[in-house]
């Protein structure tokens, strides 16, 4: 009996696993253009010091460090400025762009470099991905986060980016990934529905912006059309890294 038992627990515990694991596969849907409206972007701001979002940092600055970056980094689609702030206080040798389209934005991270002291080498300017404000091959590196989904023009904003680094220089990309494994989207799901600020579930987010991001198949294709001939493409539970350079 018990041996029966525990066979048909066995067998519950793989069908439940495997279903966690297993990929998702919904149809894209655009989501927000940009975090415009005060109380959206206040909610942003406080998520933004969440564990999940420090770890996401953590990584990011990790893969930078590999690259032992100098020179100029615009941090595109900033937000409030979070991780452009912990790039500019952990390399201390370069000078560091936050550009967001939002206005809240960029005063947020404007106020936070004030209070740290880091207006010497550390700005944030209001730009669009397709217009950025910034000269031809005017930057060593590139980072955009959980921006890329958000763009209405994925080709012009990274033809934009190639226009401004220099020759040699690389684009780091993070965003989600819209073939997330399920376990991945419960929990979007569960923090959509309990845990964010009403302002973001109101905005439909954060499973908006999984809804709007890219598959690794679709991300190639775009880079496939971009002017980039070199990237690498680094996939995760329910994210993805892209390193691109301007050869």
């Amino acid at each position: 009996m018990w041996s029966g038992i525990i066979l048909i627990l066995a067998g519950l515990t793989i069908v439940v696993s495997a279903l966690a694991l297993g990929r998702i596969h919904p149809p894209r849907s655009l989501g927000l253009r940009g975090i415009e409206n005060p109380d959206t972007a206040f909610a942003y701001d406080q998520i933004s010091n969440w564990p999940m979002f420090s770890l996401l940092r953590h990584m990011v600055a990790t893969r930078l460090a590999r690259s032992k970056p100098a020179g100029t980094l615009a941090d595109i689609g900033c937000g409030p400025g979070h991780l452009t702030i912990l790039i500019a206080e952990q390399f201390g040798d370069l000078r560091v762009i936050g550009i967001d389209t939002a206005e809240e934005m960029v005063r947020a991270g404007s106020s936070k470099a004030s209070s740290l002291g880091l207006e010497g080498r550390l700005e944030f300017r209001r730009g669009d991905v397709e217009r950025l404000p910034l000269p031809d091959s005017s930057l060593d590196l590139a980072v955009s986060t959980l921006s890329l989904h958000h763009w209405s023009n994925p080709t012009s904003g990274l033809g934009e980016i190639y226009r401004v680094l220099g020759s040699g220089g690389r684009l780091l990309l993070f965003d989600l990934r819209r073939d997330s494994r399920r376990i991945f989207s419960w929990l979007l799901r569960f923090e959509q529905a309990i845990v964010v600020p009403r302002p973001l579930r109101l905005a439909d987010e954060p499973l908006g912006s999984l809804l709007a991001s890219y598959t690794p198949a679709e991300l190639q294709d775009l880079l496939s059309r971009s002017r980039f001939k070199e990237w690498r493409i680094e996939g995760g539970v329910g994210w993805l890294f892209v390193w691109a350079t301007k050869g």
